[in-house]
């Protein structure tokens, strides 16, 4: 059973536990890294807390929520082996999985409503990384986060 870690900031805490019973209801096993309530917190916490779980491989993906999905991915992405993608619609997020083998989901909970957020993270969580050429990309993409700038 895949282990999903979900974030939030106050913005993004009603859209988190929405998305969290629809997890459930999907069959995987989630792990919450807060925000606990609709009250005034910090984003970069929860995206960070969520993109550590990842990249320790606690957890298989994460997916994060604040207002617009931009500042928790900026966040997400600060932690290495992270490729957090902010999506605000079903194409794009299927295609950073495909193509960037996105781990980390980004939604903005002022952007989408709840029912459509839904749609993205199913066709987030449906693709699978196509590999090919995509990975030779994605393997620069971790060179250069280890310090090697490689050419």
């Amino acid at each position: 059973m895949e282990v999903i870690a979900l974030g939030s900031d106050h913005a993004g805490f009603h859209l988190k536990e929405n998305l969290k019973e629809y997890l459930t209801g999907l069959g995987y096993k989630v792990r919450d890294f807060g925000t606990g309530s609709p009250d005034r917190v910090d984003y970069p916490d929860f995206g960070i807390a969520v993109g550590e779980a990842v990249s320790r491989g606690e957890c298989d993906k994460g997916i994060v929520v604040c207002g617009t999905g931009i500042g928790i991915s900026i966040s997400a992405n600060k932690v290495k082996g992270i490729r957090a993608a902010a999506c605000s619609e079903p194409f794009s997020a299927r295609l950073s999985r495909e193509h960037n083998n996105s781990n980390v989901l980004a939604l903005g909970a002022r952007i989408v409503a709840p029912e459509y957020a839904r749609c993205i993270v199913k066709a987030w969580l449906d693709a699978k990384f196509q590999e090919g050429h995509h990975s030779r990309r994605i393997q620069k993409i971790a060179q250069y986060e280890s310090g090697d700038p490689g050419k």
